[in-house]
C-alpha cells in the first residue's frame, strides 16, 4: 500500500485540497478546489478525499503549519498549510 500525503492549501483566499504522487507532474496531482470562503470543515475534506480515490491511512489525524512567504522576515504574510498521509482506496498509485 503507497502512502501519500495530501494538503490543504489557502492562496488568494480559496481553499485547495491535493494529493502529492512523487514521480508524477504536479499538473497530474489529484485535486479538489472548495473555492473561497471559510476553511473545509473535516468531513468535508474527507469526502473530497473519497471521491479522488483515497483515505487516510490508519491512526492520521490532520496537522497545519503556518508558512511565511518570506521565511527570514516576521512580518511577511502568511499561508496555512494542512497535512494528512493517505493512501489509494483501492492500494495502487492512484
Amino acid at each position: 500500500m503507497s502512502e501519500h500525503t495530501a494538503q490543504l492549501s489557502s492562496r488568494t483566499g480559496r481553499w485547495l485540497l491535493y494529493v502529492v504522487l512523487m514521480g508524477v507532474p504536479v499538473s497530474q496531482w489529484p485535486e479538489h478546489d472548495f473555492g473561497p470562503g471559510s476553511v473545509p470543515t473535516p468531513a468535508e475534506r474527507s469526502r473530497a478525499l473519497t471521491d479522488l480515490g483515497f483515505v487516510f491511512m490508519d491512526g492520521a489525524e490532520w496537522a497545519w503549519e503556518e508558512c511565511s512567504e518570506r521565511p527570514d522576515d516576521d512580518s511577511s504574510p502568511v499561508w496555512l498549510l494542512a497535512f494528512v498521509q493517505v493512501c489509494s482506496r483501492d492500494g495502487g498509485l492512484s
